[in-house]
């Protein structure tokens, strides 16, 4: 899981030669909720755990996003050296896009709206940054939420005050995944130092491997309500989310094919297992023309460019499946931290969403 997830940023990258024209100043889709966005960055550090990477104290980046004043300058998607990393991974020859120019619809630094709001953690996927999802996090943020996306080294693109860290190849995905699910809990033990996230409710998702993460993180710790995985495999070689499953909710969303077989619990191995051992409130939803990216931003920043990326992002509209995804999401979180009912679940699904039993 964590080779494939490296690979998918990288589908084309030394294939083609450096774009010719002017580099392509992606767009983003602004968020629907009802409340303008703010961010902020924190830079965290664990002097309690020695990361296995460096020997050293283990550092995070973290992003927060939350309901703001709307003041204040736009936020980029990417910091420079995150930017960078993907003109050469994105799958476009190098050039192509000007993934340092991409505009969020968040405002960085702005003044938090009053009051306390529930929290959901945001986990990437191997090989990928925090800002890959700011698509779905930002449209959380807009419905009230505090969103904080975690980047865990060394397995995406990191950029820190001083330096830039790039994904390792031929890490332990066994240890990654541990030192994630660490990573988890220091950050909610951090995060007591905000005044405008309300631990008492707390949920969390990710994609690909952050969705594993979230399975992972569930199994011991205790503070986080309700989590979902968005495409992620959870291989019980480097987990044991598939053999114990989960106690509190939880939201599987799948695309396309793994292995041949479409990737939900009724014919993936490693989710039937987590299926079966989960004794909590659980649904499966599954998008039957995505594919494992489409669960990020690439799906609706690769189709501005000239190229096939069919076998990244599949044949579903992309607007439509970020519609779906933002709309269930938004829906499970409001049930489960807010609990406000919702009917969406008891199926039929979206006209691009199977619900499987």
């Amino acid at each position: 899981m964590l080779a494939a997830g490296l690979a998918a940023v990288a589908l084309a990258a030394g294939l083609a030669p450096a774009a010719a024209t002017a580099p392509v100043v992606l767009a983003l889709p602004g968020p629907t909720g009802p409340y303008p966005v703010g961010t902020r960055e924190l830079h965290l550090v664990d002097h309690d755990r020695i990361d296995p990477w460096t020997g050293q104290a283990r550092e995070l980046m973290v992003s927060l996003w939350y309901p703001a004043i709307p003041k204040g300058p736009i936020a980029r998607q990417f910091p420079p050296g995150v930017a960078a990393f993907y003109d050469q991974n994105a799958g476009v020859p190098p050039g192509t896009a000007d993934f340092a120019a991409t505009r969020t619809h968040s405002r960085t630094g702005a003044t938090p709206l009053p009051g306390r709001r529930p929290v959901v953690l945001y986990s990437p996927g191997g090989g990928h940054s925090r800002f890959l999802g700011t698509t779905l996090v930002e449209d959380l943020a807009s419905r009230g939420y505090v969103v904080v996306g975690m980047d865990h080294t060394p397995v995406g693109p990191v950029q820190f005050p001083d330096r830039v860290v790039l994904p390792q190849p031929g890490v332990d995905a066994a240890q990654v995944m541990r030192e994630r699910v660490r990573d988890t809990g220091f950050v909610l033990d951090e995060l007591a130092g905000v005044p405008f996230a309300d631990l008492t409710r707390v949920g969390m998702f990710g994609h690909s491997m952050g969705g594993f993460t979230t399975a992972e993180a569930m199994i011991g710790e205790t503070r986080i309500d309700a989590g979902a995985n968005l495409d992620g495999s959870m291989d019980p070689r480097f987990g044991q989310a598939a053999t114990v499953g989960v106690t509190r909710p939880f939201l599987l969303m799948g695309g396309g094919l793994t292995s041949g077989a479409p990737h939900n619990h009724a014919n993936s191995d490693d989710w039937g297992a987590f299926w079966s051992a989960s004794t909590g409130w659980r649904r499966d939803l599954y998008l039957s023309e995505a594919e494992h990216l489409s669960f990020t931003d690439a799906q609706v920043m690769l189709p501005q460019v000239d190229g096939d990326f069919t076998a990244s992002i599949g044949t579903i509209d992309p607007r439509r499946s970020l519609a779906a995804q933002r709309k269930y999401l938004a829906a499970y979180f409001d049930l489960w931290l807010r609990g406000r009912p919702t009917t969406v679940f008891d199926g039929p699904g979206d006209a691009d969403v199977q619900i499987i039993p």
